[in-house]
């Protein structure tokens, strides 16, 4: 009936208002990290009857361009009658699709994925070629050259592949407190790649034919981590957690340390600042940050080891892209930033481990 029509648009356009409202609203929404800091320094200047001090947020450091850490890869070409023999072993069809113009426009997970099945491929080879096959010497030299070039395949899908880059990408956006998005896909992509380059270290120098194969399920395995990171910014976030913490740490360290001669404590003295001082420590320090700065600490600590492998440029360490990721490495893989991280965590529990005892207050009491 037409009557009804104005009816129907009507709330067809509520239900837009009311979904545009909603993700404006959440777009608005302050994150916990933020607010749990603001209000923790702004409550302990409160009771200091003094000004907040303005912490000096820094931008994270930058990854380095593309173009700064792409390694070339020398293209080694199978010759295609040499190739159609290569069908007894299942060879033909993979090389055919990696020379399709489909197979040269792949990204970078996918062409490290083909060199996972190309080395798997050639290993059956000369597992099943009879001994007095004559492509078992050409096959033996490619697959050492191939093996030989993972690491640079492996590189370059890191440092430069859309959805593994951006892990490393600056995100100046630290963790609401209690949320970690992205921290157990993150982990077990790139612990996985790791294995990946631990298993080809063993295996490179041994060109005997009874060297351990790289299993097909890891190509596929490698697609499946690369769609369960894309969603996330985690390293980044990580690292622009940390660096946060640590700048809001070290602010309200020094507005305590400034005022330290406001907090009168002694006997048949009122102590009522530094009871007040303690009540704000145990519930916005204690109950929120704490944890949330244990929680940091614990999965930098997990990811570290396995990021200091990785980011590792393969070949000569002075040299080419290494040089351009330095300070990005130095900073926050090899430890510069997570040594001011617990530096400032430890000043400001110290802080208030000397007060409370010149107070006489019981740590955990309240």
């Amino acid at each position: 009936m037409p009557s009804h029509r104005p009816v129907s648009r009507k709330i067809l356009l509520t239900g837009v208002v009311t979904i545009i409202s909603a993700a404006w609203l959440y777009g608005c929404e302050q994150n916990t990290a933020i607010n749990g800091f603001e209000t923790y320094h702004q409550r302990l200047a409160k009771v200091l009857d003094t000004d907040p001090l303005a912490p000096s947020l820094t931008d994270p450091l930058a990854f380095p361009a593309t173009r700064s850490l792409f390694i070339p890869v020398e293209e080694i070409r199978v010759d295609l009658l040499d190739a159609y023999e290569l069908r007894k072993c299942g060879l033909f069809h993979l090389i055919a699709e990696r020379n399709s113009i489909l197979g040269k426009v792949q990204d970078k997970t996918r062409q490290l994925r083909y060199e996972l099945l190309l080395l798997n491929g050639l290993q059956h080879c000369l597992d099943t070629l009879p001994q007095d096959n004559d492509l078992l010497p050409m096959l033996t030299r490619y697959s050492s050259q191939k093996r030989a070039q993972l690491p640079l395949h492996t590189w370059n899908m890191l440092t430069t592949g859309e959805e593994w880059r951006q892990q490393f990408t600056a995100y100046p956006h630290p963790f609401p407190l209690g949320t970690f998005y992205g921290f157990d896909e993150a982990l077990a992509a790139f612990t996985f790649v790791q294995s990946i380059l631990s298993q080809n270290n063993i295996n490179k120098n041994e060109l005997a034919l009874e060297s351990s194969k790289l299993a097909a399920k890891q190509a596929d395995t490698l697609l499946t981590h690369q769609k369960q990171i894309h969603p996330y910014h985690y390293v980044a976030q990580l690292e622009y957690s940390l660096q946060f913490a640590t700048e809001w740490l070290d602010t309200s360290t020094r507005l305590l340390e400034q005022n330290e001669n406001r907090i009168i404590c002694g006997p048949n003295r009122n102590q009522q600042k530094a009871e007040y001082l303690q009540n704000v420590f145990y519930k916005f320090f204690v109950a929120d940050i704490q944890p949330y700065l244990a929680e940091l600490d614990s999965q930098y600590r997990q990811i570290q080891p396995v990021l200091a492998t990785l980011l590792t440029k393969p070949g000569a360490p002075e040299t080419g892209a290494n040089t351009v990721l330095a300070r990005y490495r130095q900073y926050y893989v090899d430890g510069e930033l997570h040594a001011a991280f617990r530096a400032a965590t430890l000043n400001h529990v110290k802080f208030w481990q000397r007060t409370f005892k010149r107070c006489n207050m019981k740590i955990g009491a309240q």
